[in-house]
């Protein structure tokens, strides 16, 4: 990856206007990306013919907003028909495997429950009536068999255990929580004593009230229906999950298991793999089964390969091991043979083919970030946003790299609304590699004047902020607000190969601080209308914690840092965090290993050279980086007498998930860089 000079920027086919566009009324606003329309679950029947989606309307209160199933016939001019109209959002969408009718979970009665439509019209069924809400469920090809994923207590013998134990500590009069291993918390609950587990009903033409449980004593992490599948004879289940022991906190070893659907043992189809094993599924003709896997225990970002495994034979190949991607989500195609894949690629997430017998891998479509891959009967659509783009779902054009846009939930929305204009770059980082990144100009860009600029830094840290339309960062929210945005994708983010992601482990102040100070001195040189002297920068989590890296070792170079949960006390970091594999393997060990880098990247070493003024937030329900973190930066700003300003969200988590909240949050960080983004 080695930069022999300078790259011209590329230029991405999709800039937002040209110089001759006339001028729309208005910049996108927090309030219009609160009314956006959003697509999910995203479903294409076996033959090709119908797609459907969900689609939820936008609106600041959520209980205003309204989610409901669509039908559109490829077959027939791309005719939408909407399916549902109830007050219960409708998700999980599946087609029954003749295409007939629709399956998909809603609370209508009361509670979480799978439900049948049929497509020639009608009422929908009520397929489940447990006194539990399912979760998640599959279908068997035949479609008599139901397998839904349950949160039970482990070791009951059936559901109405749980559904007594769930009475009993509803009604106890003291609120203690008792552990007695790890995970105690994750991301923003405390643990309650339930685990998922897959139950097996047969499907009968009345209400099913009872299930079996196929794993009663798990009692640790399972992935869930999405990586779990029905093996091609219908008579067994394979699905992701940790083998049950005390020691999920700080190892990432999902292996591949096979069950029985009359109960009984669960056989580890990948334990010679001690790292992670994830999403298996097997070919229309019941010859391949497929998952993706990792090599390097305890990493949670390191390369999702994908893993071919022949059931005649019994052989079992990484398909295209050269292919320097990790593979986001597979689906196979018509001819068992092609896979369809989507990964992360240069800045974008890209469609591939890739062929089992030769490993060969082709790019069919990379112009944005797609979704929701979906491959029947010689079609292959798929959901895809922009940095100028919300969520629209296409339809490949063959192999020619182009596709059709089959629909535009949003255009009533957006037909006021001016985008900016956008550009890929790259530049010579850290040990001359080539470092790639985007700039945006203000929406209401005048050329010869000089702009202030905003320096958003991603999160992950293994992350990038490529050529999306990301809800909590959007970029095109600074530009409206007069910025010209600037985004790196240093050393550590993915999509560039494995090794430039790997770069950043045991090295979080390094190479990473280096690209991004490179990468800025290259846009203001290159860049004439960016004013490097008036700049703020911005990030969450890794990014935030880079914020408070910035404030020890690059004082001078901003007007303004935000910090949005941000890693501040590396060492107390390790022991209020709760995914401890993430700062063990990143940070070389636990706190207590003396050759681990704690102290050598530590923010709260270096406050002495703090002097920048520092936005601080933070959710308070945030497990992943506890708000401690946050009101300790405050703290530190507050004492040494830097102006700061702290803003927390009791009910918020590691993101800022409520419309109202993000419209504050957004409010918040643009008042504080307007305010010191005017001082001269």
């Amino acid at each position: 990856m080695k930069a022999w000079a300078q790259l011209a920027p590329v230029v991405m086919a999709g800039l937002a206007v040209c110089a001759t566009a006339a001028q729309a009324k208005t910049a996108l606003t927090i309030e219009h990306m609160n009314k956006l329309n959003k697509i999910y679950d995203v479903v294409l029947s076996s033959d090709g013919r119908y797609l459907v989606y969900g689609q939820k309307n936008g609106g600041l209160n959520p209980a205003d907003s309204t989610a409901d199933l669509y039908l559109m016939d490829l077959q027939d001019g791309n005719k939408v028909k909407r399916l549902t109209d109830s007050d219960s959002k409708e998700h999980s969408v599946k087609f029954s495997s003749d295409d007939s009718s629709l399956y998909f979970i809603a609370d209508r009665s009361g509670s979480s429950q799978v439900w049948q439509l049929p497509l020639t019209g009608g009422e929908a069924r009520q397929v489940t009536a447990l006194p539990l809400d399912v979760q998640g469920y599959l279908v068997s090809g035949d479609g008599k068999k139901l397998v839904l994923a349950l949160d039970v207590v482990p070791g009951c013998a059936d559901i109405a255990c749980t559904v007594d134990a769930n009475k009993k500590n509803a009604d106890k009069k003291d609120t203690a929580m008792v552990y007695d291993q790890l995970m105690a918390r994750h991301w923003d609950t405390w643990e309650d004593g339930l685990k998922s587990h897959f139950f097996v009903a047969d499907v009968t033409a009345s209400k099913i009230t009872t299930a079996k449980d196929l794993m009663p004593e798990w009692n640790t992490d399972v992935a869930g229906v999405a990586e779990a599948s029905f093996t091609p004879d219908g008579q067994n289940l394979v699905f992701s999950a940790k083998i049950p022991a005390k020691d999920q906190a700080w190892h990432t070893n999902f292996d591949i298991f096979q069950v029985s659907l009359k109960g009984g043992e669960k056989i580890n189809l990948t334990k010679d793999n001690p790292a992670w094993d994830a999403k298996p599924s097997f070919s229309k003709d019941g010859r391949y089964m497929a998952y993706l896997a990792m090599k390097k225990p305890q990493f949670e970002a390191d390369r999702f390969a994908l893993i071919l495994l022949d059931l005649a034979t019994g052989e079992r190949k990484e398909l295209a091991p050269e292919w320097d991607r990790s593979v986001n989500e597979y689906v196979f195609g018509p001819d068992n043979r092609t896979l369809y894949a989507t990964a992360q690629d240069l800045g974008q997430v890209s469609v591939f083919s890739i062929n089992s017998a030769f490993g060969e891998v082709s790019k069919l479509y990379s112009d944005g970030s797609a979704g929701s891959l979906n491959v029947a009967g010689g079609k292959v659509v798929f959901t895809n946003h922009r940095l100028n783009q919300p969520t629209e779902i296409y339809q490949l054009k063959g192999e020619s790299g182009m596709a059709d846009q089959l629909t535009q939930v949003n255009a009533e929305n957006l037909k006021d609304i001016q985008f900016a204009e956008f550009e890929q770059f790259s530049f010579p980082g850290a040990n001359e590699d080539t470092v790639y990144g985007y700039w945006m100009k203000p929406w209401n860009f005048q050329e010869g004047k000089k702009y202030p600029m905003a320096f958003i830094v991603h999160g992950g840290p293994q992350g990038s902020f490529g050529n999306m339309f990301n809800a909590r960062w959007n970029a095109q929210l600074w530009a409206a607000q007069g910025y010209g945005v600037v985004m790196i994708d240093f050393h550590g983010s993915t999509g560039y190969g494995q090794a430039f992601t790997d770069a950043i482990s045991r090295d979080w102040g390094g190479k990473p601080l280096e690209d991004l100070k490179k990468g800025f001195a290259y846009i203001i040189e290159n860049q004439k209308w960016l004013d490097g002297g008036n700049a703020c920068a911005l990030g969450a989590s890794y990014g935030g914690y880079m914020m408070n890296w910035i404030a020890g070792n690059w004082p001078t170079g901003f007007k303004c840092l935000v910090n949005h949960a941000g890693l501040f006390d590396m060492p107390s970091f390790y022991g209020s965090t709760e995914e401890l594999w993430f700062p063990e393997y990143d940070m070389g060990g636990p706190v207590w290993n003396k050759e681990a880098d704690y102290h050598k990247f530590n923010p709260s070493a270096l406050v002495d050279n703090w002097q920048t003024p520092m936005l601080v937030i933070h959710g308070l329900k945030d497990y992943r980086v506890p708000y401690a973190q946050g009101l300790a930066a405050f703290t530190t700003l507050q004492r040494k007498g830097i102006e700061s300003k702290l803003v927390v969200f009791p009910d918020e988590n590691h993101w800022i998930l409520k419309p109202a909240n993000a419209e504050r949050w957004y409010n918040e960080v643009f008042s504080w860089m307007k305010q010191q983004t005017s001082k001269q």
